[in-house]
């Protein structure tokens, strides 16, 4: 890792556990006040589901996290959560205990852009200002290919990122260093995200400019983004798979075959047919703006 990562990884650490140690999950005055309303309403995209698998990437103390295992106890269920700071694994496991979620919660202290996800594992993947802090762009795209790998038929994902971003002097407009591991302009965000989910169909996106101000190195800063909201869900392709087998022999099934009802046709040894797709129309959810500040 590089010595300007190194740097502004050390920052966004002293900032974030600053924040988690002056501010409770849930308690107003602070970002951790409430989850994010887009990444809440999302959720009923999947209500039909009775077992419901979601990853939290960069999931904090369980801001969005703990709501989501709130919602959905009851079903067969697992939200697992990564974030690479040791002390917001350590507040999200006491916080989920707390609200009686714990049994739900799987945690893992992991930078989000080392995790590996399993194939076919998820059906609710959700990276809240976490992507733009992987180490670099070709790294972030290695991340959007393991999402995309491990997500199930009809599942969804929400990307919310801060694209575009500046720091300035609030008093005097002077142009400071950006902490950011991954400053992409929108446009070239937007190219990534839609290369990554070419195949996939479009849900929702927004674009909301942002401006706050935080303490960075004992100074205020006045932080300006882009706010990139980004939801997709997988398509369902059907098959008509063509298995060549002898005349006596079966073909044999695979778990995805079992579970999502592939047609099977069965043929003679040496006989050909080519392989047809048919794309099924992804459910539909009414479009939710933006509303919340996010964490940077």
């Amino acid at each position: 890792m590089d010595k300007r990562i190194e740097k502004i990884r050390a920052e966004e650490r002293r900032y974030h556990e600053a924040c988690y140690d002056q501010y409770r999950l849930f308690e107003a005055g602070s970002w951790l006040y409430k989850p994010v309303r887009t990444v809440m309403d999302t959720l009923a995209v999947l209500d039909s589901r009775e077992s419901l698998f979601v990853l939290d990437l960069g999931c904090g103390v369980g801001r969005n996290s703990i709501p989501i295992a709130g919602k959905l106890q009851g079903r067969k269920e697992k939200v697992v959560c990564v974030d690479l700071l040791e002390s917001a694994i350590a507040k999200l496991e006491g916080y989920s205990e707390t609200h009686g979620v714990g049994e739900y919660i799987e945690a893992h202290v992991c930078d989000i852009g080392e995790y590996e996800i399993a194939e076919n594992a998820f059906d609710y993947i959700i990276a809240v200002s976490a992507l733009e802090h992987v180490e670099s762009e070709r790294k972030l795209e290695q991340v959007l290919e393991r999402m995309v790998r491990g997500t199930k038929p009809h599942g969804v994902h929400c990307i919310i990122m801060s694209t575009n971003v500046h720091e300035v002097d609030p008093f005097t407009s002077e142009e400071l260093e950006t902490y950011m591991e991954v400053n992409m302009t929108t446009n070239q965000a937007q190219a990534c995200l839609s290369k990554a989910y070419a195949d996939w169909e479009l849900i929702f996106t927004t674009l909301k400019p942002l401006e706050f101000t935080i303490e960075r190195n004992d100074r205020l800063v006045l932080l300006q983004s882009d706010c990139l909201t980004f939801v997709v869900q997988r398509k369902y392709t059907k098959r008509v798979m063509a298995h060549t087998v002898q005349e006596s022999g079966n073909p044999a099934f695979t778990d995805e075959e079992r579970e999502y009802g592939f047609v099977l046709r069965w043929v003679r040894f040496n006989e050909a047919l080519p392989l047809l797709e048919q794309d099924q129309p992804a459910e539909a959810v009414t479009p939710i703006p933006c509303k919340e500040s996010v964490k940077t």
